[in-house]
């Protein structure tokens, strides 16, 4: 589970007194989980860091109109995530935008064969190799399911609050980080079978 969902809330209504140590506070609490989330939606080090500095700016600017329906810490993640999304719509032409309806999400892929990783040494799962590849398979995902799989997989956001970073429901989320999840399986397929019969060779 994310570390700053079990952390003390902060008093929504010194943030919204725009109280200084109050917003440090909100800053120290929650910069490395914003950070990591924008650099795995967008792969550049140096974008992550605009979208970390505009992610706190928006919030200071509008946490007035916060409402503390859902956790300070799950509104920053989507503000986070719209950020990326806006950033990555000048990136491309045709974005799957995030409040697309799931039934419609034509970028999937649907696996053609999925093997059992069961028995695959450890080692071999987090080595530098694997991590590269599982890295690339992550950026092949449509951006509405990677944002979803991050949240959840990733960052250890529960299925209601993933729901509420992206302002969807939650049959929602589980269809996309299902889809997901089958296509990150389907896209590492192939390694991992060849480690396999390294292995047995």
């Amino acid at each position: 589970m994310n570390e700053n969902i079990n952390q003390q809330e902060i008093s929504l209504e010194a943030l919204q007194r725009k109280d200084k140590a109050a917003f440090a506070q909100l800053v120290a609490q929650n910069s490395d989980h914003i950070y990591r989330l924008a650099l795995k939606m967008l792969g550049n080090p140096q974008d992550a860091e605009d979208i970390l500095q505009e992610t706190f700016i928006k919030a200071f600017n509008n946490i007035d109109g916060f409402e503390g329906r859902s956790k300070v810490s799950t509104w920053l993640y989507r503000i986070a995530v719209n950020e990326s999304l806006s950033l990555l719509r000048k990136r491309k032409d045709n974005l799957t935008s995030i409040d697309a309806s799931f039934e419609t999400d034509d970028g999937d892929i649907l696996p053609r064969q999925i093997i059992d990783w069961c028995c695959l040494p450890e080692r071999e799962l987090i080595s530098d190799e694997a991590r590269h590849y599982i890295t690339e398979a992550i950026d092949t995902l449509s951006d509405a399911n990677r944002a979803t799989f991050l949240l959840r997989d990733v960052e250890g956001l529960s299925t209601r609050e993933a729901a509420k970073v992206l302002d969807i429901s939650e049959s929602a989320v589980k269809v996309r980080l299902m889809r997901a999840r089958m296509q990150l399986r389907e896209s590492l397929t192939d390694f991992f079978a060849n480690k396999l019969a390294k292995e047995s060779a």
